[in-house]
């Protein structure tokens, strides 16, 4: 289980992963090699899954989201298994979620335009046969954050 320093270091790294232990250990008032044996004892239980950059999608043009939700008459292991592949190939796709509810499948598409999220739909529906496919285009993000609540 996490304790109290466990979560301090890791709302230090969800913030700024580039973040010295130096600097972590200094804040929370551990020594550096307390800092170091804990984050790497995170990684080693899959607690840190990863250190990335996170981009601006305006800057990048791909100021268009997209959620798309997809319902489906087959629900079986081999059709499932096509679906996941089919979407986990297309870069367009940042979030791939298996639903409880009305829908079976909602996407997170990042795409420069209705038109690019076109062309990505029609990629996905040549590949994979589906009974519904609803898109949803967010006008402004109120808040968009990787920072679990700990």
């Amino acid at each position: 289980m996490l304790d109290t320093t466990d979560r301090q270091i890791l709302k230090h790294l969800q913030r700024d992963s580039t973040t010295s232990l130096e600097t972590i250990a200094s804040a929370i008032s551990v020594s550096v090699n307390t800092c170091w044996r804990r984050v790497k004892r995170m990684e080693d239980a899959g607690i840190i899954t990863g250190r990335v950059a996170l981009c601006d999608p305006e800057k990048l043009g791909l100021g268009q989201t997209v959620f798309v939700a997809i319902r489906t008459n087959d629900h079986s292991a081999k059709w499932l298994e096509t679906f996941a592949k089919t979407v986990k190939s297309i870069p367009e796709v940042v979030e791939f979620y298996r639903m409880a509810g009305d829908v079976d499948y909602l996407l997170k598409i990042a795409v420069a335009s209705v038109a690019d999220y076109d062309r990505v739909y029609k990629a996905l529906i040549t590949k994979i046969d589906v009974s519904d496919v609803s898109a949803t285009f967010a006008m402004e993000c109120l808040k968009n954050t990787t920072e679990l609540p700990l």
